[in-house]
């Protein structure tokens, strides 16, 4: 009976979201690749210090910051052709950066083409996940897109593992994998029916209502960016741990992804934002500091299996972010608050995360990688006393927005 239900459902599903389906799991795959290699390949062709690593955050995260002017610009295009153009740019970046990178300046451009391809297509997927739900499903078709990302992912670290470690494989055949899945994931898109999306009413506001959940996107920008530039650069090279490392921590992370996020959705259901974001911040606090210093306390065989289970805790401790957004949600006076709203914390999250990198690399330049995580420690503290202060209004109801994602990165 299940099994005939599970064929029904199959075969219901439309041209439209199957190629979107096949796209998103494209695009999955073929970030997990590059996610498993780019750090050791920066540092085996590069050698560099902490601070030429932490630099390359900016031309990584920079597009982030801009990713509303620049989509403004190509509002000529409908979401299915903005993220084919996306699509193609990430392909073009990657492969460039992997066989025409003769020099770290030249690596940089090609790392940004890439980046501002990625960070192009993350608000479209989001847009054609809201347009593709059913009525008053839009929560459930983006999380079991998300459930296929994570799937992808998995798969993509595997073929990162297997080819490294049994099929002599090197970074550019990596890359170029990567580029071809990502060219794939193109034709997926424009494959798709050309939906011309309407503008937005509002570019992007700031309203004082809203300050708490500006300084939580602060926070958590901030917070972010100590893992994602230094947790796997700790493993490359204060540990010298080869790629299958990272890429066995990143299966293993995407196996806890889709076991953990249900549970932490029906936990902010059931016990609030507040909650969870203050337990979120006390995890931290340990995690940074057990990750900044395992090394220093315990034999090294020891730190870095405390290491790597830091790494998979912060990996599960990011999906927490959806607590801001529902977060957002409760408190919005109006519901067309809610969108620029969210759109903002993405402007001012990578904008801090972006100072943080530059800091941390100048910080394990001149004192050790040790404090660049004491400073998450500092942070995590922060975010713990801004999150106890939370408050949810008790006099009006919760602003309902159909086809509003109650995640984000």
């Amino acid at each position: 009976m299940q099994t005939s239900s599970l064929k029904s459902r199959l075969s219901n599903i439309s041209r439209e979201l199957l190629l979107f389906i096949l796209a998103s799991f494209a695009v999955g795959m073929a970030g997990s690749l590059v996610d498993s290699t780019l750090n050791n390949f920066l540092n085996d062709t590069f050698s560099l210090n902490g601070f030429q690593r932490s630099f390359l955050e900016f031309p990584r995260e920079f597009p982030g910051f801009i990713v509303l002017f620049v989509s403004a610009a190509f509002g000529f295009l409908s979401s299915r052709r903005l993220g084919a153009l996306a699509m193609l740019m990430a392909a073009a970046g990657i492969f460039l950066l992997g066989f025409s990178s003769s020099s770290y300046a030249v690596m940089v451009v090609f790392l940004f083409i890439f980046s501002m391809g990625n960070h192009l297509f993350m608000p479209v997927s989001t847009t054609i996940g809201m347009e593709l739900a059913a009525d008053g499903r839009t929560g459930r078709r983006l999380g079991q897109l998300n459930a296929i990302r994570n799937l992808a992912v998995i798969v993509g670290s595997f073929i990162v593992f297997i080819g490294f470690k049994y099929l002599h494989f090197t970074y550019q055949h990596s890359f170029t994998i990567a580029a071809l899945i990502f060219a794939i994931a193109a034709v997926m898109m424009f494959l798709m029916q050309r939906v011309p999306s309407a503008p937005p009413r509002k570019f992007l506001q700031l309203r004082k209502e809203y300050t708490r959940f500006y300084a939580l996107a602060v926070l958590y920008g901030s917070r972010k960016q100590i893992f994602m530039t230094f947790a796997p650069w700790v493993i490359v090279t204060i540990f010298h741990k080869p790629t299958q490392t990272l890429a066995t921590l990143m299966t293993i992370g995407g196996v806890i992804g889709i076991l953990f996020q249900p549970i932490l959705g029906r936990a902010i259901d059931r016990f609030g934002e507040r909650m969870i974001l203050c337990a979120e911040a006390v995890l931290l606090v340990l995690v940074c500091f057990a990750y900044g210093f395992s090394r220093s306390i315990f034999p090294e065989n020891i730190a870095f299996i405390i290491t790597c289970v830091c790494y998979l805790l912060d990996q599960v401790l990011m999906s927490v972010s959806m607590a801001r957004s529902t977060y957002m949600k409760k408190i919005a006076l109006q519901p067309e608050d809610i969108q620029p709203a969210l759109s903002a914390s993405i402007s001012i999250d990578h904008f801090f995360s972006i100072g943080i990198a530059l800091l941390g690399g100048v910080i394990w330049n001149h004192f050790g990688f040790q404090y660049v995580f004491l400073v998450g420690v500092v942070i995590a503290t922060i975010n713990f006393f801004v999150a106890r202060k939370i408050k949810l209004p008790t006099d009006r109801p919760t602003c309902v927005v159909p086809g509003l994602s109650s995640a984000s990165k």
